[in-house]
């Protein structure tokens, strides 16, 4: 809890870094904290669940949403089996999130389905990293898994400065004809169109009930200037509070800033955790 309300963390990247591409290293300490990182991760870089535990109970952490990531191109693979040790410490925090790419997994659907039977709670896929569209046909059958299962999809809606990056697929625009295939499946824009989509992005989010904006790699201050074309009070009921943690100096900090922005406390709570909750069925899942 933070301030009186859950706080769910819907991005966060705790990968073995021996599996990282040097980009990534250079990313986290650029704009992450150092000492953080070198706490929470073993001398041969694999997170230790008890020091991630910790961070999580500092910062105020009830659910972190863990990342896995098939990119070989631009940040490397990283498995969702490594992730399994967290989940186990604290299966009711740490949970997990699959990714799939195309161009490595065939068929799509039966990999999606391997990674949620490991606990999954999402379907994340990186067009940017992994160098494939969002409405490429051959992520139907992945898509129609999660409808049918009631599982959301989170697609990284957002510029990346990765070496081997495709910033076209970016555009949440590439959505709209997944959108319009598959009414009922919740689609989660994960860095709510940095960049140069911010407006698309909350169209998409404001005009059907079933997208939503994730504020990872966003800075709090920010936001009103990206979204300044649209409804405030109601866009940011479409939020869904995350960090991309370790590419932030501070979870709490981040939170507490973005609860500031928000119209009133019932709008923070959806934001902070509320809203997560609903899409990716954690109460049910504990």
């Amino acid at each position: 809890m933070i301030d009186g309300h859950l706080l769910v963390d819907a991005h966060m990247h705790v990968a073995r870094l021996p599996t990282l591409k040097r980009a990534w290293h250079e990313w986290a300490t650029d704009f992450g904290d150092r000492a953080v990182i070198e706490r929470v991760y073993d001398a041969a870089g694999t997170p230790v669940p008890a020091m991630f535990g910790e961070l999580l109970d500092e910062e105020g952490v009830d659910v972190a949403l863990m990342l896995c990531e098939y990119s070989p191109k631009a940040t490397g693979i990283q498995p969702i089996e490594d992730l399994l040790p967290l989940a186990a410490h604290d299966p009711g925090r740490m949970r997990l999130v699959a990714n799939l790419n195309p161009h490595l997994h065939f068929p799509v659907a039966e990999e999606v389905e391997r990674q949620l039977g490991l606990g999954a709670v999402a379907l994340k896929i990186h067009p940017v990293h992994g160098g494939f569209p969002a409405n490429d046909r051959a992520l139907y059958p992945a898509y129609e898994v999660c409808r049918a299962r009631g599982v959301p999809v989170v697609v990284h809606c957002g510029t990346s400065s990765f070496p081997g990056s495709t910033n076209g697929y970016a555009d949440p625009v590439l959505l709209d004809e997944v959108l319009r295939d598959f009414p009922t499946l919740n689609v989660v824009l994960a860095h709510g169109g940095r960049g140069w989509w911010y407006d698309a992005a909350a169209f998409l989010a404001l005009s059907r009930k079933t997208v939503w904006i994730e504020l990872s790699g966003l800075p709090p201050r920010r936001l009103p200037e990206y979204y300044a074309r649209h409804d405030w009070r109601r866009l940011s009921r479409r939020f869904v509070f995350g960090t991309d943690w370790p590419g932030v100096p501070g979870i709490a900090a981040n939170a507490r800033a973005v609860a500031r922005l928000c119209p009133d406390e019932e709008t923070a709570g959806l934001v902070l955790g509320g809203n997560a909750l609903e899409v990716y069925n954690l109460a049910a899942g504990g």
